[in-house]
């Protein structure tokens, strides 16, 4: 019989750890340690590594708060990210003995968001039927809107329409490596104004993510006149590019910069991805939907992915007991 043995995450794992990453069936850059760190002052990290006979099958990025753990509360989706070559069963088992050594540590709650299935390299709904057998409740749905680029673009007449007021205009993209103009100039200054937030990367740490994944991290803004009106900052995983970050300065209707934009992006830079993926146009942590942002981006041609949020009770753990026949 198999024995399985979680070790929680150290520094002296770190070059295991991004090796797994780079190897598993689920998961993306934002694993990589040198991403996950980038903000280690606001999260008292608690990453776990699982073995199968002292090989490693499974990783589960995770903070931790009191008696509960978070997969994990500063990337954008988590949960346990799985070796290219592990079946149910051993799926099954790491998950089991992930949440005993939760268990056993005095930790109550485990608060999991998933990995939408289009950054999935090889089907990885294991967790999910997992979830189900250990009555997980559901807390949180977020609607993704993206785009299957395998299959023909429906672009409304509005997106069109924005697209030629651009070319009119006379504006064009160009790939930058510095943040600053997008960041100081458009990006902080509408946050600000609309939201009274900042964004949740700062110049600082989004310029070191660069540095530290030039491939995976790409910016472009929109110029009139050499002067900047828009940008996009987009996070590029296997199969698919999604924008981190949108914005434009007030004129943006009037010329189409977005527009402009992302028809650029979505025809010509990754149009060989197999996703573009605009991300959520969620608030209220998922309850509503800003109508006017989901329009534009289903004006492109967009559909819903889903993205769910559980918490998990480590006192059903028994619940695994007995499940196979």
């Amino acid at each position: 019989m198999n024995t399985y043995k979680v070790l929680t995450y150290s520094e002296k794992h770190s070059e295991t750890w991004n090796n797994f990453v780079t190897q598993s069936k689920n998961g993306t850059f934002l694993f990589h340690r040198d991403f996950m760190e980038y903000h280690h002052d606001r999260f008292e990290d608690y990453s776990q590594l699982v073995f199968e006979d002292n090989e490693l099958v499974a990783i589960f990025p995770a903070n931790k708060v009191g008696n509960l753990i978070y997969s994990h509360q500063g990337l954008t989706y988590g949960g346990l990210v799985l070796s290219n070559s592990v079946k149910f069963p051993t799926v099954f088992n790491a998950f089991k003995a992930l949440l005993a050594s939760f268990q056993n540590d005095g930790f109550e709650t485990i608060h999991l968001k998933m990995i939408p299935a289009i950054y999935h390299t090889l089907p990885s709904d294991e967790i999910s039927y997992i979830l189900f057998l250990l009555d997980a409740q559901l807390t949180r749905r977020d609607a993704l809107s993206v785009i299957d680029l395998k299959q023909p673009l429906t672009v409304s007449r509005d997106r069109i329409a924005g697209y030629k007021r651009a070319l009119k205009q006379q504006l064009y993209v160009k790939e930058v490596d510095d943040f600053n103009e997008f960041w100081t100039k458009i990006l902080e200054v509408n946050l600000q104004q609309k939201h009274q937030v900042k964004p949740v990367h700062s110049l600082e740490e989004i310029t070191l993510l660069k540095k530290n994944f030039p491939k995976n991290i790409r910016q472009f803004n929109v110029y009139k006149d050499a002067e900047i009106v828009g940008g996009t900052t987009i996070f590029v995983t296997e199969n698919v590019a999604h924008s981190q970050y949108i914005s434009a300065n007030e004129d943006k209707n009037t010329l189409g910069t977005l527009d402009f934009l992302h028809h650029y992006l979505i025809t010509e830079v990754f149009a060989e991805k197999n996703y573009f993926d605009f991300g959520i146009s969620n608030e209220n942590y998922g309850k509503n939907i800003n109508q006017g942002l989901h329009y534009w981006k289903e004006g492109f041609g967009a559909r819903t992915i889903i993205q769910d949020f559980y918490q998990i009770k480590t006192s059903n753990l028994s619940n695994l007991d007995n499940v196979f026949i």
